[in-house]
């Protein structure tokens, strides 16, 4: 008999094919017992409901032990999609005091969301009240499918601060990416040092596993509770701010934009930091926040904009001790140096004005006054002098190089998100607009006086007056003083020297004592305190001038240095410098003499926010 290859063939392959069948089948089979863990979930999600455990947050205080920001329970409304039966949605709504228009758009909002599942937990309403709450948990046995799940929401004893603090918000998905901890519906820090301490003030979660019988109700603890996670609470934080001096510093800017920095010298930590216009931080937490977000985000005053460290601005005159500190170092100037000034200063075509005041005129003396002419003569002779530096490019570098180690043109390093760096310009920024060897002194020399290209942020002045007020040297401005159980990051332990001789320093404190006792800062002395201070008027292309001001006291012990930039309130000893006198008062003693109330409320009634050429709708 012949033999039949076709059907020879067709048997091996109807016999290959079944052997890849039966290898496709073991795959899927060994993928779905061992490696793909949903169904092994869901069948336990039959029998267990693990309900996350949420910390409590750590509390935050301020320099005196007092509680800024505590916690206070809320409670969302969880479900299992896969566990709701049918229920009374009239009642329902009406317990929860909704509409069944915004039910049904909730759950379609929850079908249609990324991290939907419906066998996972999910939030159908957040941040319910303590009244919504025991309204609901009597009747919760009529919904099936439905739990409550209790949360950590924020309060504030004081209604200032909010700049600092931050708030806290629920997380996106780039939050979930980035951190494994959280979940959806989870809440993370955002903004101050809610979000730059989230990792200390968020605790460890916890878990409950609970057992339900067939019918999904809960019957109890799972092994008696033993196989639950306890929660472990958040670090609490202690911050070098003065709350009263802070909501006393707030009171003084209302009305105003700016900005006020006060610095303890010694320990660099912060006191007080205005940022100005502010907002009451309880508008960011409940069931309102979102909608409360996007006011102040449409504000056009930009309350949420902390001009205290991420506005950058021309400093004015309160850069002048830098330069008379710089030129001293180089050996430009020294005490008996004396420089002509006639109503400004004049030279090659060029001018820079000044007020009345006697000349020729010395370092000290031109701090007293503020002397316009002294800096720009100071600067050139620098700049200018190719004996000594080979070209301006060479010596502007080393002018440059100085001003960073005073903390200028960098970020500091504050323990908040968002620092500006403001802006010191290198020889190659002159170069690539005037062209390499085609510029000197008097191209730039507005920089001599805080103005052109320079900008600064009102922490970056606050903390060249606390290096001043330390004869030289500096410890990174920082919010948090202490974090419970654990330390604080060496940089804000750690003194910098900036490249300028200690005993140049006393030179400028005494210039600045001098223009307290007999010069442009008069309005700062208060009783017999030495005070020592600086005015700034910054030319503003855009309207009226800015009004700045840095100061410390004691001039022997100083205890506070301060910054006020108060935008389009003209000259620095009309605003700067009476807020920074009354702040530095309010600090060392603790209230307002009578012999000062007058300046006081002028202070609290003045309004300059109609200068800004902002229109408010």
């Amino acid at each position: 008999m012949r033999k039949d290859y076709r059907l020879e063939k067709r048997k091996y392959v109807i016999g290959g094919f079944v052997v890849v069948l039966v290898i496709i089948f073991i795959i899927r089979l060994f993928e779905l017992q061992v490696v793909d863990s949903r169904y092994k979930e869901n069948a336990e999600s039959n029998a267990f409901l693990r309900k996350t455990v949420y910390p409590s947050r750590g509390l935050i205080y301020d320099r005196n032990g007092e509680l800024i920001v505590y916690n206070q329970p809320a409670y969302d409304i969880m479900m299992i999609p896969r566990d709701v039966q049918p229920f009374d949605t009239v009642d329902f709504c009406n317990t929860l005091q909704i509409s069944r228009a915004e039910f049904d758009q909730r759950m379609k909002d929850l079908r249609e969301s990324p991290s939907y599942s419906s066998y996972s937990q999910q939030t159908f309403m957040s941040h319910l009240s303590v009244k919504d709450y025991g309204r609901l948990q009597e009747k919760l046995y009529r919904y099936p499918g439905f739990f409550i799940q209790k949360r950590i929401l924020r309060q504030y004893n004081h209604i200032a601060g909010a700049n600092i603090l931050g708030n806290i918000r629920e997380v996106n998905a780039r939050d979930i990416e980035r951190d494994d901890y959280y979940r959806p519906g989870d809440y993370t820090g955002d903004l101050g040092i809610e979000k730059s301490y989230e990792k200390q003030l968020r605790g460890v979660k916890g878990l409950e596993i609970l057992i339900r019988d067939a019918y999904g109700k809960i019957q109890g603890r799972y092994d008696g509770g033993k196989q639950d996670v306890k929660a472990i609470s958040g670090k609490n934080l202690t911050l070098g701010i003065d709350i009263e001096l802070q909501e006393y510093g707030e009171k003084l800017m209302q009305n105003k934009i700016g900005a006020i920095v006060a610095i303890e010298p010694s320990t660099g930590e912060i006191l007080a930091m205005v940022s100005s216009p502010t907002y009451d931080p309880t508008m960011l937490i409940g069931r309102e926040r979102g909608k409360n977000y996007r006011e102040l985000v449409r504000n056009p005053y930009k309350p949420l904009y902390d001009r205290s460290i991420m506005a950058s601005y021309p400093p004015g005159s309160t850069f002048k001790p830098t330069q008379g500190l710089i030129l001293e170092q180089e050996g430009i100037v020294d005490l008996n140096t004396a420089y002509p000034c006639f109503h400004g200063y004049i030279n090659g075509g060029l001018r820079v004005g000044c007020h009345g005041h006697e000349s020729p005129i010395t370092l000290k003396p031109a701090i007293r006054t503020s002397c316009n002419a002294y800096f720009c003569w100071g600067l050139k002779n620098m700049i200018d002098r190719r004996s000594k530096y080979g070209t301006p490019a060479k010596a502007f570098e080393i002018w440059k190089n100085h001003m960073v180690s005073m903390g200028y043109g960098y970020k500091l390093g504050i323990d908040l998100p968002g620092e500006s760096r403001g802006f010191i310009p290198n020889s190659e920024f002159y170069s690539k607009i005037y062209g390499e060897g085609r510029w000197s002194a008097n191209t730039i020399i507005s920089i001599a006086i805080g103005q052109g290209e320079i900008l600064a942020t009102p922490l970056q002045i606050a903390n060249l007056c606390a290096t001043i007020a330390n004869r030289g040297y500096y410890i990174t401005p920082h919010i948090v003083k202490e974090v419970e159980n654990d330390t604080i990051a060496s940089i804000y332990k750690e003194k910098k020297y900036p490249t300028i001789d200690r005993k140049y320093y006393e030179d400028i404190v005494e210039g600045m004592r001098m223009a307290v006792v007999g010069g442009t800062c008069r309005n700062a002395q208060f009783g017999d305190v030495e005070v020592c201070g600086k005015t700034g008027t910054a030319q503003n292309p855009h309207g009226r001038d800015h009004s700045a001001f840095m100061g410390f006291a004691p001039m022997n012990d100083p205890k506070i240095a301060i910054c006020v930039y108060v935008e389009n309130a003209g000259f620095g000893a009309t605003y700067g410098v009476p807020i920074g006198g009354l702040m530095m008062e309010k600090y060392l003693t603790g209230e307002i003499s009578p012999q000062r109330k007058y300046l006081e409320q002028r202070m609290l009634e003045s309004n300059t926010i109609l200068y800004s050429g902002v229109k408010k709708h």
